[in-house]
């Protein structure tokens, strides 16, 4: 079979790719109370918001306010590529924040995130919208993923849980000129928290297969994430610039007929599980037909 050959048609994104991704001067997160933590997420646009009912990739979701929240499931991460891009309330989204996507609470929310597989838990704060794909309930900044000890292995067991008092707190100061809530005045300590009062559950169908992923290999190569196939370059430049913001974004021309085939694609990236991450945040923007691609 004839080797086919890919003719790359690199667009002039790179220029608006840097624009975005000027980095600005770094946050102070360390709040003295609620009122500073609340302006400074109002200064820096976010909003209080819980949403419609809304579909991602099949499924059908309604926010609501649920003080009572609790669930089991797997968390993922997300961070550079998605650095200095907005969150779903408006703010913007920094990977060295302790922050999460969830796919229905209410926007800002905090909850305490226990990873099962190691004890650790942290306080974070959900601000976006997200995961989709698969089992996973929630998604942490890079840095919540440090800090519960799952960034190099992608995803872990976790349990998910809305602290109400802080939750509603944040709600009335988000909502008031002022910025303060009746509830408390007190700052919100986000990072590693003290372990649960009810430890976590290790069981064998949640620790056994844990060695293994932990210790597979890192499939390394050069992967692309293709996210459409066009046999019209107007079409596939539009596409390609609909997916800027996930990262650099490439046309490559494969002639398999006379006119030839667009694929736009996302990358290159230095490993599958790099290329993967990017996939189901595609995915979670609601690009179905996306794929991995070996360059």
């Amino acid at each position: 079979m004839k080797t086919l050959t890919h003719k790359p048609l690199v667009l002039s994104l790179a220029a608006l790719l840097m624009l975005t991704a000027c980095s600005s001067a770094p946050r102070n997160y360390d709040y003295a109370d609620l009122a500073e933590e609340v302006h400074s997420i109002k200064t820096n646009g976010g909003v209080y918001k819980v949403g419609t009912t809304y579909t991602a990739l099949g499924q059908t979701y309604t926010p609501r306010e649920d003080y009572n929240y609790s669930e089991t499931g797997m968390a993922s991460w997300y961070g550079k590529d998605f650095h200095n891009k907005k969150t779903a309330n408006g703010e913007t989204y920094d990977m060295r924040a302790i922050t999460a996507a969830h796919r229905t609470l209410p926007l800002p929310s905090i909850v305490r995130v226990t990873n099962l597989e190691n004890g650790r838990s942290i306080i974070a704060r959900v601000n976006d919208r997200g995961p989709y794909v698969k089992n996973r309930i929630i998604d942490l900044s890079e840095k919540g993923a440090e800090l519960l000890g799952y960034k190099m292995q992608g995803t872990a067991k976790v349990k998910v849980e809305v602290l109400e008092k802080e939750s509603r707190a944040i709600k009335e100061a988000m909502l008031a000129d002022n910025n303060k809530s009746k509830l408390t005045n007190n700052k919100i300590n986000y990072g590693l928290a003290p372990k649960n009062t009810t430890p976590a559950v290790k069981t064998a169908a949640v620790t056994a297969p844990q060695p293994a992923a932990v210790n597979q290999p890192i499939e390394t190569g050069t992967f692309f994430v293709q996210v459409g196939a066009f046999s019209d370059l107007t079409k596939a430049k539009e596409m390609a610039n609909n997916m800027q913001r996930f990262g650099t974004v490439t046309i490559h021309e494969a002639y398999l007929s006379k006119d030839g085939v667009y694929r736009v694609r996302l990358g290159a990236y230095h490993s599958r599980d790099e290329a993967l991450q990017i996939l189901d945040r595609v995915l979670d923007y609601g690009h179905a037909d996306v794929s991995i691609v070996e360059g």
